[in-house]
């Protein structure tokens, strides 16, 4: 196994073990809100919080941080548990949530209301808001700061009874309304909210806000390295301040740079509004940038480990080019994808030669490096190759077949096309060829060469199935660069779908959904999850090149 890459992360926890802090102890977590689906920006967290657990020989916890009932479903929450361990992660049975701590939490925030650090406000969502000032400007206290500690823990022990309607109080740090750090302008602790939990029920009416449930969650569990991006950079220091006021065990927060990929919409807010206007199938449609869409599209988890574990962490947003994690994902399949021969843009080849209900069973491998894990493929007078391969009048350069040239088929025979059937409008319907019996496994007795070799299927063995070849969702790098207003999804793609008719060698009648396979000269494609016997379904998971870096160079 290679040495692990340094990165700043890595060297910080090097340094801790060093100095001997924590005893050694490594322990992170992968803290998701269950309000939508997992997508790849989350893949390289979860490849960065387990990875180092791992390497350190410490623990990574799975935590909900499921603190808004409003926007949160035992649907999510079981859908990142699979994408999870999908992915690797190992968690064993540590799936914690920030609900298991509200009774810590509000005890607290009992507290801090006892030690002068918090208060209860009445103003209006909107009113505190507009109090908080600007960057530039300092924000003016509530009316409400100077509440005595008496009033302050009556009422939010009647908050928690559920005597006040949504929105009327809330529970708010006293802080600085003048600090620099717009975070620390008493923010919000608790707010009321009569709505039903996924966990807990009815039990509570008010709920942590997402900075008060964080920072504690990660200290109850006592984690070591609280790794995150960068946007809660300026968050840090109301956790620590938290922390310390509480005087409880301390993590240390790390940030680093979240993943932008071209292309594609990470804001699961969008990605929930493509699924209600039914702008793609579901979640985990193949298009989505989801974990869930990428398994389903026939991603390895190995492959989207290596683009995270390729893309570093730096202190600096960027992006990145889609076709680097088509990359990752190509070069995986290459090495992991079962071959297989495939016609998804069919043409008939007749063999004038070859006997009339003949058939041969010819060895065709498996996998290019491993000469001995065959299967037999069945080989007729009559075949179906790719139209594409075929030019009645051909361009300068093109090698395959054509009116009197010769070329060879995958594990089978050379072929020369000597005819053409036409329809009534020249549409060309079929290829008639005669064969050479002498060059089976394709190499002629003569030595003659040909510079072309070209797959097919045999057209009375054929499996049908509908192929469905997904392209990228957006037609644009950044999906949000619209005119005034439009919207991000004026920028999706027509043509991110075409479904097609097409004929398979036999041996994929049995494929499972999520089999993965090489379509030789085609693309790599997987068994969608709807796959059965009856009706084959196969999705296109990605070329067998970047195609589309020709086409960018092209416009």
């Amino acid at each position: 196994m290679s040495e692990p890459t340094s990165n700043f992360i890595r060297d910080i926890i090097l340094a801790d073990n060093e100095s001997g802090k924590h005893a050694g102890r490594v322990q992170t977590r992968f803290p998701p809100e269950p309000n939508g689906y997992l997508h790849v920006g989350h893949a390289k967290s979860i490849t960065i919080n387990f990875g180092l657990a791992a390497e350190f020989g410490g623990m990574c916890n799975l935590r909900f941080d499921d603190t808004n009932p409003a926007k949160e479903e035992l649907e999510y929450v079981e859908s990142i548990i699979e994408d999870v361990k999908w992915l690797g992660g190992d968690f064993g049975d540590r799936i914690y949530y920030a609900s298991d701590y509200f009774g810590q939490l509000y005890d607290w925030s009992c507290q801090l209301i006892r030690d002068g650090h918090a208060y209860v406000c009445d103003l209006t969502p909107e009113q505190v808001r507009l109090s908080r000032g600007t960057l530039t400007e300092p924000g003016q206290n509530s009316p409400y700061r100077d509440r005595s500690i008496e009033e302050n823990l009556d009422l939010f022990t009647r908050m928690k009874a559920g005597e006040f309607p949504d929105g009327s109080r809330t529970l708010r740090a006293k802080i600085d309304m003048a600090s620099a750090n717009l975070n620390f302008r008493d923010p919000v602790m608790y707010r009321i909210l009569h709505a039903e939990h996924h966990r807990t029920g009815n039990e509570w009416c008010i709920y942590p806000m997402y900075d008060w449930a964080h920072g504690q969650s990660d200290s109850i569990e006592r984690i070591t390295h609280s790794i995150c991006t960068l946007e809660f950079e300026d968050h840090r220091p109301l956790y620590d301040w938290y922390v310390q006021r509480l005087g409880i065990f301390a993590p240390r927060q790390i940030e680093f740079d979240r993943l932008n990929l071209t292309y594609t919409m990470m804001s699961k807010r969008k990605l929930l509004q493509l699924v209600q206007q039914n702008l793609v199938e579901s979640w985990d449609d193949p298009r989505m940038p989801t974990i869930s869409g990428m398994r389903r599209r026939g991603y390895s988890p190995q492959g989207l480990r290596n683009f995270a574990q390729n893309l570093g962490v730096s202190k600096t947003n960027g992006t990145t080019e889609f076709e680097k994690l088509e990359f990752f994902i190509r070069e995986d399949l290459n090495k992991t994808a079962r071959r297989a021969m495939a016609v998804i843009k069919p043409l008939k080849l007749i063999i004038d030669n070859y006997p009339e209900g003949q058939t041969e069973w010819l060895d065709a491998c498996n996998y290019p490096d491993n000469e001995t894990d065959l299967r037999k493929v069945p080989f007729t007078r009559e075949l179906w190759i790719e139209c594409d391969d075929f030019e009645e009048t051909p361009p300068k350069g093109f090698f395959r077949l054509y009116p009197g040239n010769e070329v060879r088929l995958r594990w089978g025979f050379f072929v020369k096309c000597v005819s053409l059937d036409k329809d009534a409008d020249g549409n060309v319907t079929a290829i008639h060829c005669t064969y050479d019996p002498a060059s089976r496994g394709g190499n002629s007795l003569d030595g003659r060469k040909v510079k072309s070799t070209i797959h097919w299927v045999s057209a009375a063995h054929a499996v049908a199935a509908e192929i469905r070849l997904y392209d990228k969702l957006f037609t644009k790098e950044d999906p949000n660069d619209v005119p005034e207003g439009q919207d991000f999804t004026a920028n999706l793609n027509p043509k991110s779908l075409v479904k097609v008719q097409g004929w398979l060698e036999p041996a994929l009648a049995e494929t499972q959904p999520g089999d993965r396979y090489q379509f030789e000269r085609l693309a790599y494609f997987c068994a969608d999850k709807s796959s059965t016997k009856e009706k084959l379904v196969f999705n296109r998971t990605v070329e067998l090149r970047d195609t589309w870096a020709k086409e960018k160079k092209k416009s």
